[in-house]
């Protein structure tokens, strides 16, 4: 047991759900952003504006998401170069075959294959890294064969898996929008400032649809009423880099003082019914499930959002974008944010739950 403790410690192996449910997962909507959102984001603009071009690369970016997460994912692993690169084909095929289900539909669980099998493959890489004198040959091949390999015995079962659970949530929210609002978009909410990755969850299990659009208001939520909530401690910088980058730098505060989440938790809770059933706010480009978990950063929740009502029309299931839909955009995803969380924000500051400097970003 000593032996297996010192191997696994010299060549770096941390089995932890810190190292895989934080670390990778995190690291794999960063890959994720690289590669399937800012393609999404080139190909809508390319499409919108008549720029061939970036639509063009828009379809480059997004056809090398698999390979970018697995990357991203031996990177926050530590993995060394050979494994590092080794991972590209690993992602590739498990992202390919993990959005095939095993009755041969397309499903949704590539970026959830990615991460376990990349996981796997990263970590039995690390351990024969530089054990023997033809490391050239034996790291890329052990490497690559472990992940390919996995790939064809696990990742269609994942995706099979991982739609059932998008079709599952997404089925509720239909049937039920008010209390599936508040729940998807508390949720996802609370995930996307908590240290894990509320983009990598909604792409993972393929959030789309309504329930996409609650997930959407979650975030929003938490980033702008963040931002909002702390300005007269954080001011502009503070405002730009939790309501266009992400509310996760006030984790350090809410381990401090976890009321001050209570504003953005409340405000979510109003803001994913008002999207569910009010405004009927949808993340309809099946590619973009992954903006459904990202909010206002980078506004990619927005340009999701819009990305899908550009899709509905094309292919008829939409008549046109309609100034309700404008409207609704702008209140679930800016206006009732910062409005809500600001005027909550104001009650608790009054009766003492929060206090000057609770907010303070170091």
């Amino acid at each position: 047991m000593g032996a297996c403790s010192a191997f696994l410690k010299r060549k770096n192996i941390v089995l932890s759900a810190k190292r895989y449910g934080v670390d990778a997962l995190g690291a794999m909507a960063q890959g994720l952003f690289c590669s399937l959102l800012i393609g999404t984001i080139l190909d809508t603009l390319g499409k919108q504006l008549g720029i061939a071009f970036l639509v063009t690369v828009g379809g480059y970016a997004s056809a090398m998401s698999g390979s970018a997460m697995a990357v991203a994912i031996g990177y926050a692993l530590q993995a060394p170069p050979l494994v590092l690169f080794s991972l590209a084909t690993v992602g590739y095929a498990a992202n390919a075959l993990g959005s095939v289900t095993l009755s041969g539909g397309k499903g949704a669980g590539g970026p959830l294959a990615v991460l376990f099998i990349a996981v796997i493959a990263a970590e039995l890489g690390k351990a024969v890294s530089k054990e023997t004198k033809i490391d050239i040959l034996v790291t890329p091949l052990v490497t690559i064969l472990a992940g390919v390999g996995l790939s064809a015995l696990l990742a269609p079962a994942i995706g099979t898996a991982a739609s059932a659970v998008g079709d599952v949530v997404k089925w509720a929210t239909v049937l039920q929008p008010f209390w599936m609002g508040i729940l998807v978009s508390v949720v996802i909410g609370v995930a996307l400032t908590l240290p894990i990755s509320s983009a990598a969850i909604c792409a993972a299990i393929g959030l789309t649809g309504l329930a996409g659009g609650a997930a959407v208001a979650g975030c929003c939520a938490n980033m702008l009423g963040f931002a909002v909530l702390s300005f007269r401690e954080n001011r502009w910088g503070g405002l730009v880099s939790q309501g266009l980058g992400t509310s996760m730098l006030q984790m350090g505060n809410i381990v401090r003082n976890p009321r001050i989440w209570l504003p953005a938790i409340l405000t979510s809770a109003i803001t994913g019914p008002l999207a569910t059933c009010l405004f009927r706010l949808e993340m309809n480009d099946p590619a973009s499930a992954v903006a459904s978990g990202m909010g206002t950063c980078g506004m990619v929740g927005p340009i999701g959002v819009y990305a899908g009502w550009v899709n509905d029309v094309a292919t008829g299931a939409k008549a046109a974008i309609t100034s309700l839909d404008w409207v609704g955009l702008a209140l679930i995803c800016f206006v009732l944010p910062a409005v809500l969380c600001w005027l909550f924000g104001l009650f608790f500051r009054r009766i003492g739950w929060i206090k000057e400097g609770d907010l303070t970003l170091e």
